[in-house]
């Protein structure tokens, strides 16, 4: 099984690291690249090309300036799977997995990046900005998507088995960038719905952090089939079999 994953806005390179272990990312020289098309790219053309702050852009335009690629080590960089800090991770908590299980999350869990492109929980990297949807060309390609898709669709096809199952649990704009009819296996899409003023609502804050709950959830029970996925019940969620398909799995609170 393969687990996709958006990344997050929101980092933490100051925890201490549960680890030391670290892996090398596939897609370096392509990461390099993309660094490029960003590094020349002042302050003020950040915010208007990532629609931030002046102060993020300050902040970006920094990381941009200092970030080297060439000679990653845990000096300068960090696990990606501990670096990222949005509602997602709150969800997984990975500071508290056993340390047991990191070589089963390192075979399983990817997390797709504007910058990076394709992750291992345990590769290496640098702080950055970068959402998939930014209109950043880079060389012939007019996007990330375009520069992405081929990559991270082949990448994603070299790792999966043909009797495997993909989950996605990456939100629509990250996940935008795999061409999932190239895929050779069917995609699996959990989705979370809490009730609010009488009605089913998926609520951004609530569904981010149940995807990183979804994530746990697969690594403490060892989940390998679509049935064991349908006995996800972390923080009040349930399978609703009436809402669901055979390729979208609903879980309601």
């Amino acid at each position: 099984m393969k687990i996709v994953l958006s990344p997050a806005k929101s980092l933490n390179f100051d925890k201490a690291l549960p680890v030391n272990q670290y892996s090398e990312m596939i897609f370096l020289k392509e990461a390099s690249l993309v660094h490029e098309a960003l590094i020349n790219k002042k302050p003020e053309q950040l915010v208007e090309l990532m629609d931030i702050s002046e102060n993020l852009a300050q902040l970006n335009w920094e990381r941009n300036q200092t970030r080297d690629l060439s000679n990653l080590s845990l000096l300068n960089a960090r696990p990606s799977v501990y670096a990222f800090d949005g509602d997602v991770y709150t969800g997984l908590d990975v500071y508290t997995l056993p340390v047991g299980q990191v070589k089963k999350m390192q075979d399983s869990l990817r997390i797709l990046s504007g910058l990076y492109g394709f992750l291992k929980p345990l590769d290496l990297i640098q702080p950055y900005r970068l959402e998939m949807g930014t209109k950043l060309s880079v060389g012939t390609q007019k996007d990330l998507y375009a520069f992405w898709k081929e990559k991270v669709t082949h990448a994603l096809n070299e790792e999966l088995e043909n009797d495997s199952l993909l989950i996605n649990l990456a939100s629509q704009e990250y996940f935008g960038v795999v061409d999932v009819k190239k895929l050779k296996v069917p995609v699996i899409t959990p989705e979370f719905k809490d009730f609010k003023e009488g009605k089913l609502k998926i609520i951004s804050f609530f569904a981010k952090k149940a995807r990183g709950l979804m994530v746990r959830y697969i690594l403490d029970h060892d989940i390998q089939d679509i049935e064991g996925l349908k006995g996800f019940n972390y923080d009040g969620y349930l399978f609703d079999a009436s809402l669901s398909t055979n390729h979208k799995l609903v879980f309601t609170r």
